[in-house]
């Protein structure tokens, strides 16, 4: 049977209906796990995507632009050039629907709903690379390589890098206008939206982009974009990264070579004026443009090519305003992103830092942890254990017998005054944790050595009184007069009983 313009139009509200009950369905459920959560998100994003698609087929039934859903409810209410005839149009249509199922006797009615539930289903496709670990860390080795070997950038470890990437402010100015810059800003920016759209499908990057480029607009022509406040916008045009030296504060040369060398070498750069010479010859030279403006200064002074520039002087400012402006936007949206990607950031450095400190076998053995645990977890619905009684769980993950759970005392709570005040469940856990740490660790913090002795105790008041009893039984506090007691000689030295006794026998005293 041919479907019909009002026909496709009630099938596509049908569809945006189902996937907006979908959707609330799908994010009804709580994800326990990373992975499970980018699943759940770009399920979602691919619902969505699926209703701005039907719903802009549905803007266009709708505008009738050549008025064929306007003809067709027309031909329902039976107008024909020679007239109405409700009839006539309802038994056609009802021919037409009884010629179909007579061609298509068995034809088979689509369970729509069970077809839409396999969404649910569905595990997207997101690719990863190794180092990402599934969108927990950044893979930023092909751009530190890039940002290494450039002018701009510097030798660096690639756990600085981290920290030095979102800081793009920081870079010189006059190292900003290169393409190698650009290419590497490109470059970034692109890997960072491809990174946030897989790890954060429900965001809106566009969307965010116009709201920062609006912004920018306005932070542009004011000078208030962070890293070219006052210096990216000038009247139209760009200004010099170098330092300017206001002549008027000079009276002579002397005093303008007090500026220094270098100083007097960028200025003079700025003007467009040979660099070469000492250091007086620099300051003769910029002086020279106290009272005199560059057009009338004699041609030798200027730097080789200046002509060129000062007939393309304006198309050059206007180039560069150009470049000065596109590499701050890009600054400004990469920034934006970092901050949204701060943590992931943190993690990275992290890992990073923790891989420096491991042999290669013990790296191999974490990833092999890793996978092993990324394909045991599960938190799906059907997975969900019944135990009413919350049981404890046996080696095979189900909670085991209730007889045995009441024959050892499974369920029997145990605290240790020595330990915290920390619960043990079970006598067995119990008669364990007394060769464990925390036991241990209690022990030395009261100054009692953890033996055979202390075993069943639990109170910090009888662990000291059974103390005192063994020190007692062992002697330790008992009186010794021949090693405690003491005694005076003459010329008024002390000693203990024994002591004193031997030298008195020898007539040393």
């Amino acid at each position: 049977m041919s479907s019909t313009i009002l026909e496709v139009a009630r099938s596509a509200h049908e569809e945006v209906e189902r996937l907006e009950r979908l959707i609330v369905k799908d994010l009804q459920r709580e994800p326990a796990a990373n992975r499970e959560r980018l699943f759940q998100n770009h399920r979602v994003r691919n619902m969505i995507d699926s209703i701005i698609n039907t719903t802009d087929k549905l803007v266009e039934v709708y505008e009738d632009k050549d008025n064929a859903r306007k003809d067709e409810i027309a031909a329902l209410g039976g107008q024909t050039s020679s007239g109405t005839n409700v009839f006539s149009a309802f038994y056609d249509r009802l021919k037409e629907i009884r010629e179909y199922h007579r061609r298509h006797p068995v034809a088979r009615v689509v369970d729509l709903a069970e077809e839409y539930e396999e969404l649910l289903k569905e595990e997207p496709r997101v690719e990863f690379s190794g180092e990402e670990a599934f969108g927990r860390y950044l893979d930023l080795h092909e751009l530190y390589n890039e940002y290494i070997n450039s002018k701009f950038g510097e030798p660096i470890e690639y756990s600085a890098f981290l920290d030095v990437f979102p800081k793009t402010y920081e870079i010189q100015r006059n190292l900003k206008f290169s393409r190698q810059y650009r290419e590497y800003l490109d470059h970034l920016l692109e890997y960072l939206v491809s990174f946030f759209q897989k790890t954060e499908p429900l965001q809106d990057v566009h969307r965010m982009f116009s709201k920062i480029e609006t912004e920018f607009e306005e932070q542009w022509a004011e000078g208030r974009v962070h890293g070219w406040e006052n210096k990216g916008l000038e009247n139209g045009h760009v200004s010099s990264s170098g330092p300017v030296i206001d002549l008027d504060y000079f009276s002579s040369v002397e005093e303008l070579m007090s500026v220094g060398s270098e100083k007097l070498k960028e200025a003079l750069a700025v003007h467009g004026l040979k660099t070469g010479g000492t250091l007086q010859q620099r300051a003769e030279r910029l002086f020279l443009l106290k009272n005199t403006t560059i057009e009338k200064i004699d041609r030798k002074h200027l730097a080789k090519g200046s002509h060129g520039l000062e007939q393309n002087g304006d198309a050059k400012a206007s180039q560069q305003s150009g470049i000065a402006k596109r590499s701050a936007l890009l600054e400004v949206k990469i920034q934006r992103l970092c901050a949204l990607l701060n943590e992931t950031i943190s993690q990275t450095k992290e890992n990073i830092e923790k891989k420096q400190a491991l042999t290669y076998e013990e790296m191999e053995a974490e990833r092999e942890e890793e996978e092993v645990q990324a394909d045991t977890e599960s938190d799906d619905e059907e997975q969900q254990i019944y135990n009413p009684l919350k049981l404890p769980m046996g080696w095979d993950g189900k909670p085991i017998p209730y007889w045995l759970y009441k024959l050892h005392g499974l369920g029997q709570e145990f605290k240790c005054e020595i330990c915290g005040n920390h619960s043990y469940w079970g006598r067995r856990a119990f008669e364990r944790h007394f060769k464990e740490w925390r036991h241990q660790h209690g022990m030395r913090c009261l100054g009692i050595p953890n033996t055979k002795n202390f075993n069943e105790i639990t109170s910090i008041k009888e662990a000291k009184f059974l103390w005192e009893k063994i020190q007692e039984k062992q002697g330790l506090n008992k009186w010794r007069p021949d090693l405690e007691e003491e005694y005076e000689d003459k010329e008024g030295n002390i000693y203990n009983k024994k002591t004193f006794t031997d030298l008195q026998r020898q007539g040393l005293i």
